[in-house]
């Protein structure tokens, strides 16, 4: 299986990128991992919402070029599904199961998706009505994607 992150925004953080690249080595054994960092947009201080609406459409134009027809796309949005791990795991395992064999996972910018990217996706998971830093979201996504791994297999993992 291969699995693509599509993420707005580089990683400048020595410890995001330090567990980026653990979860990276991690989930070489269960699949194909390939990270895709898209530019972001700076929103100017004060920007108003037809600015920042702009924003998110030029980030989402970004986006849409690199969703594959043949992957099953799954954004992330505070507005989506929020399952627990077990369920994540089964929504990878059932992916698989049905010949699904490439998922994309969409992490916006810091203003979020726009409506076309999230349109563009077959599901749209949330992890937490909170709101996280985009560069933290990746290790989190990262880390349920190796829990997710590890439960289809029956192999232990800490709670």
């Amino acid at each position: 299986m291969k699995i693509t992150l599509i993420c707005v925004g580089k990683i400048k953080e020595s410890f995001y990128k330090a567990a980026v690249l653990e979860y990276a080595k991690r989930l070489g054994r269960y699949c194909k991992l390939e990270i895709i960092e898209l530019q972001d947009e700076k929103t100017p201080e004060g920007a108003g919402a037809a600015v920042e609406e702009q924003i998110k459409e030029r980030e989402g134009d970004r986006i849409l070029k690199y969703i594959r027809e043949d992957a099953y796309v799954i954004s992330l949005e505070i507005g989506g599904e929020q399952p627990d791990s077990v369920a994540f795991a089964n929504l990878l395992d059932t992916l698989a199961v049905s010949g699904k064999s490439h998922i994309q996972f969409i992490i916006g910018g810091s203003l979020g998706l726009h409506p076309k990217v999230s349109k563009a996706a077959q599901k749209a998971v949330s992890f937490s009505n909170m709101t996280f830093p985009h560069q933290l979201m990746r290790v989190i996504l990262l880390e349920q994607i190796y829990r997710g791994f590890r439960i289809i297999k029956g192999e232990p993992y800490h709670k």
